[in-house]
């Protein structure tokens, strides 16, 4: 990689982050440009050292996370940020997805997957542990009754039309319908009837709801 990817670290134990660190070292690709013990004037240091990424605890002291993340969205800062937490509650994970993070890992699952994590986010995509995908997908589909416990993915899946398969990863490319419509040369009410027809057949409640199941179950393609 011709540019490295500067991340900076946010977390109050110290030896997590020289955790991380050793990790990292792993990875020519890298360049850790600073680390954090709280989240006072976090969003600073960060802009400073011009860190590409942050990974950071949620549970700080002086400013935890979430204020951190509304800080960087109050001033329209664009760094990604990567949650490592220990915590795997869908409220907060809801809520830090809703304040822009890019990514959510598990700390007791940071070890084997921070580097994908890292890479994954730098080139604009999402990333999240398996255990927080569940707990993704549960939240934006509502999938928490008998009803939808019984739904077989792969009957589900082998709903999709090779058309709707198209669509679908577009979609979850953040693609609008406008380009989808261009791309693929049908009407944006085609598209938008597709995306419906979508969110019956994989009983979701939203386009997010989509792109979570599409991940969930290694629908998406380059």
């Amino acid at each position: 990689m011709e540019n490295k990817i500067k991340i900076h670290l946010a977390d109050d134990h110290q030896v997590l982050i020289d955790g991380i660190l050793a990790v990292l070292k792993t990875n020519s690709d890298f360049e850790v440009v600073g680390f954090s013990l709280n989240g006072e004037g976090l969003v600073d240091r960060v802009a400073r050292n011009k860190a590409d990424i942050l990974i950071m605890d949620i549970n700080m002291p002086e400013k935890d996370g979430i204020q951190v993340l509304r800080e960087m969205n109050d001033a329209g800062f664009t760094c990604k940020v990567i949650i490592l937490s220990s915590y795997d509650d869908a409220k907060l994970i809801k809520e830090v997805i809703k304040l822009g993070a890019s990514g959510y890992l598990t700390k007791q699952c940071a070890g084997e997957s921070i580097i994908d994590a890292i890479t994954t986010v730098a080139y604009g995509n999402q990333y999240f542990s398996d255990a927080i995908k569940d707990k993704i997908f549960n939240i934006y589909t509502g999938n928490n009754n008998d009803h939808n416990q019984a739904l077989n993915p792969e009957d589900l899946i082998s709903s999709i039309t090779a058309r709707e398969l198209e669509i679908l990863n577009l979609i979850s490319q953040e693609r609008s319908g406008k380009y989808i419509s261009d791309l693929l040369n049908i009407s944006v009410n085609t598209v938008e009837t597709h995306r419906k027809n979508l969110m019956k057949k994989l009983n979701v409640k939203s386009s997010v709801g989509l792109v979570i199941f599409a991940a969930k179950h290694n629908l998406i393609t380059n």
